[in-house]
């Protein structure tokens, strides 16, 4: 038999193909003790083996003792000790082949689980695009409201003077009865943890009405968007207290800006 032609036997015995005379043949040649024969398949078991070692996690020590104690039952038997060899036909001949399957269905596995991965990310990704054009949207819808309150003839102008605990501080409030306004301050100091500072309208002799709290960053620089007062038309006084930061119903803080409209 030439060795080419010996080669494909044991390839086809080792993926378990064989069939009709050329697995007579091989088995012939294996149980005759054929060292080439012998040798061929041992060759691709291993090979096989590391193919499915390279397709799949690293198995267990256990199945590697296993499979190589499978791959040195198909050794000859030393001569003169008796052994008798055991016909390399009666063990399963696909569990090599079982194996590469398993690590294919692995490799498999983990590119779906990659994939999964991608996609993952891909969805996050488009979670945050999202995000991101839901607050360019809002606030473009701000600016929008903003310039429309400024060409509005209707619309107030009210400087905001700085007053004892910050006399330099102070403070635009752009107000439309309908529209509502827009508040900008400069410096004011930051707020203290749990406290903000609160805008207030004042209609003559009424009581301060809640306009919204807000904040300022470390430059004392702040914004308030205000919508329309219920029940206020005019308004003669804008002041700004500090308060709590959820705000409350009536000034209980000191005041650090106020301004009268004109």
């Amino acid at each position: 038999m030439r060795e080419d032609e010996l080669h494909e036997l044991a390839a086809g015995y080792a993926l378990g193909t064989l069939e009709g005379e050329d697995l007579a043949r091989f088995e012939a040649r294996l149980r005759g003790g054929d060292a080439a024969a012998r040798h061929a398949l041992r060759q691709f078991e291993e090979t096989l083996a590391r193919l499915a070692a390279e397709a799949a996690e690293p198995p267990p020590p256990a199945v590697k003792v296993a499979l190589m104690g499978r791959i040195a039952a198909g050794s000859p038997a030393r001569q003169g000790d008796g052994a008798r060899v055991v016909p390399l036909a009666a063990r399963p001949r696909r569990s090599v082949w079982t194996t590469v399957l398993a690590g294919a269905m692995a490799a498999g596995i983990a590119a779906i689980a990659v994939g999964m991965a991608v996609s993952s990310r891909y969805e996050r990704r488009l979670e945050v695009l999202g995000q991101e054009a839901a607050t360019l949207k809002a606030e473009l819808e701000r600016q929008s409201a903003v310039l429309a309150i400024l060409r509005d003839p209707a619309t107030q102008i009210v400087a905001l003077n700085g007053l004892e605990p910050s006399p330099t501080a102070r403070a635009r409030m752009l107000w439309h009865e309908k529209a509502g306004g827009l508040l900008v301050a400069a410096g004011l100091p930051p707020a203290p943890a749990g406290k903000a500072y609160q805008l207030w309208a004042i209609a003559g002799k009424h009581a301060p009405v809640p306009a919204g709290v807000f904040k300022v960053d470390q430059h004392g620089t702040g914004s308030l968007r205000v919508t329309p007062l219920a029940g206020v038309s005019r308004v003669d006084v804008f002041a700004v207290t500090l308060e709590p930061e959820a705000g409350v119903p009536a000034p209980t803080g000191p005041m650090y800006l106020a301004g009268k409209s004109a």
